[in-house]
């Protein structure tokens, strides 16, 4: 029976403790914190986007399909690196989409996501002349500011 005190106890200790520091720190932060000055040259803030450019560019999910389809913006073009996707169809779509110049943001599931970059890269590869960015923080930047299908 000792043993069973002892572990409440610990567990009353470890519940105090967070909950003392909900109250004095407030609740964890969910958006990735974006620095414009530690981005690399083709990563672009959510802030950004939003602000100077009104929202108004080319959103492309680079995640699963799935994903894409359940929580991904609703604006949002598909083109991932899934091997039995049709990557001919997500140029396709793309391009006729980038016709009117404007910027493409392109985003995975977070900020450590090397897919995003990958299709970045694609894309500059069609040589439309757009502006293609990386979004930083990817889908947890827009699923924090609400902007997915899920919210």
């Amino acid at each position: 029976m000792k043993a069973w005190a002892q572990l409440a106890a610990v567990l009353a200790l470890a519940a105090a403790a967070a909950g003392t520091t909900y109250w004095v720190k407030g609740p964890p932060q969910r958006a990735p914190r974006c620095e414009a000055a530690k981005l690399q040259a083709d990563e672009v803030c959510l802030q950004r986007v939003m602000d100077e450019w009104q929202g108004k560019v080319l959103w492309v999910d680079a995640r699963p399909r799935g994903d894409w389809a359940r929580d991904g913006m609703a604006a949002a073009l598909l083109w991932n690196l899934d091997t039995h996707e049709n990557m001919q169809a997500f140029e396709a779509e793309v391009a006729g989409r980038m016709l009117d110049g404007s910027r493409v943001v392109v985003y995975c599931s977070n900020e450590n996501c090397g897919v995003s970059r990958q299709v970045a890269e694609r894309i500059k590869a069609l040589q439309l002349g757009n502006e293609v960015y990386v979004l930083y923080g990817g889908w947890r930047a827009l699923a924090a500011a609400k902007l997915t299908r899920n919210f």
